[in-house]
């Protein structure tokens, strides 16, 4: 039992801003794996924070109490985020996750490649299939364990190791075949 979900249980107004400062960068960065730019990620994490608000407001204490809060929030901003793109079918620049990456120290040059390796790594990850490119991104760019992945994505712990492995094996494949590109396109 979580010590954060035992406070929810017992006075859910006054502990959940606790709930969004711990757990906002892994919703928002469920939604934007899902909707590809920042300005509706962010649109979606804030409909998914209060949708889950709104039923945690409806679950009786002892419900609350034994939630797990990292793959229940997962799947709440996955859903919310997919409304969202079915709303507004639209995929912008990532400029603003890029520059949340540098580092404070990092000179115009650095800031610059980091921003480029961003794209690059987006572009290839946005190019998967979606079952692989969710399960992808929860377990190695959220952080989520696999448990909490197939719990987030509804599916069983094996099918979701196995998209994982099958995704990381596609995104070594394309990142490779664009190395390559890159090295001929040097040479000549």
């Amino acid at each position: 039992m979580d010590e954060l979900c035992e406070r929810l249980a017992a006075d859910l107004d006054s502990s959940f801003p606790d709930l969004v400062r711990e757990h906002q960068d892994l919703v928002f960065g469920v939604a934007l794996r899902v909707v590809g730019e920042s300005a509706g990620a962010e649109d979606a994490a804030q409909e998914a924070l209060v949708r889950a608000y709104r039923a945690l407001r409806t679950y009786p204490p002892a419900r609350v109490r034994e939630l797990r809060l990292r793959p229940w929030l997962a799947r709440v901003a996955l859903n919310a985020a997919r409304n969202h793109v079915r709303a507004r079918r639209t995929h912008d620049g990532l400029d603003e996750v890029a520059e949340s990456l540098a580092a404070k120290d990092d000179g115009p040059v650095r800031i610059a490649e980091r921003r480029d390796d961003q794209r690059m790594w987006l572009r290839l990850l946005e190019g998967l299939p979606d079952r692989y490119r969710l399960a992808v991104a929860l377990r190695h760019v959220e952080g989520l364990s696999y448990e909490e992945a197939s719990e987030a994505l509804n599916r069983p712990v094996g099918s979701v190791k196995s998209d994982v492995h099958r995704g990381v094996a596609l995104l070594r494949a394309a990142y490779d075949s664009e190395q390559r590109v890159i090295a001929q396109k040097e040479a000549v």
